[in-house]
């Protein structure tokens, strides 16, 4: 909780245009933890020309810089990544799906086919992946989220639903947890968890066998190296 409300006050001078160093000494945290929790909130160049000493100043600069150079680097990694990978063949669409539901599919109901995650874009390509690979209709895809009790939950389903595309006639009541969202070290998207769920048996059995196939290859290539 320390840690959060820490994390909190950073970001809330950050907001009042103090420097790195100026939140430093008045919280007693690192430069490294500082980068990484406030590299989305860059100051403007009013706010730097309003910081005292030239050396504030210099180091404010000199971190938009590499703010810029990094992003035009991730551009760059981008473009190459793109024309090396996409478009994927539906056979290997199957094995990122097949992955993910690996690491992020329930496993426990023998006969429902359930992902759930709190990023839009990995809950964007479940639904992809089981409407388009694995051939489930549309309106035989379930939607349901678990939220917090201080959202607005009318928004926050239709926020998914634009997300996925997918009426709200195809969502399941709302799961509201009691603890509220501003409680919580926020990790995700401020949008709560969306899951996926479809009732298969055979899909859930295909996908969970699959699964245990590519473990045991694997794991008997690893035995014998």
């Amino acid at each position: 909780m320390t840690r959060f409300l820490d994390r909190r006050k950073a970001l809330e001078l950050r907001k009042l245009g103090k420097s790195y160093s100026q939140i430093k000494n008045e919280l007693g945290v690192s430069k490294s933890t500082l980068s990484e929790w406030l590299k989305a909130y860059p100051l403007t160049k009013a706010q730097i020309d309003t910081l005292r000493g030239k050396s504030e100043i210099r180091i404010e600069k000199y971190r938009q810089t590499m703010r810029r150079k990094r992003e035009a680097r991730l551009t760059s990694y981008y473009k190459e990544e793109k024309s090396k990978w996409i478009p994927l063949s539906k056979r290997e669409l199957f094995l990122m799906g097949l992955f993910l539901y690996w690491g992020e599919g329930g496993k426990t109901h023998r006969n429902i086919v359930s992902i759930n995650n709190t990023d839009p874009s990995v809950i964007k390509f479940a639904f992809y992946w089981l409407n388009e690979v694995c051939k489930v209709s549309r309106e035989k895809i379930q939607v349901y989220l678990h939220l917090y009790s201080d959202m607005n939950i009318t928004e926050a389903m239709a926020f998914w639903s634009k997300e996925l595309q997918q009426p709200i006639q195809y969502f399941a009541k709302p799961y509201i947890k009691k603890s509220k969202r501003t409680d919580l070290d926020q990790k995700g998207f401020g949008h709560g968890t969306c899951g996926l769920r479809v009732y298969n048996t055979i899909l859930k059995e295909h996908i969970l066998v699959a699964i245990q196939v590519v473990a045991d290859h694997y794991g008997e290539k690893l035995e014998k190296s």
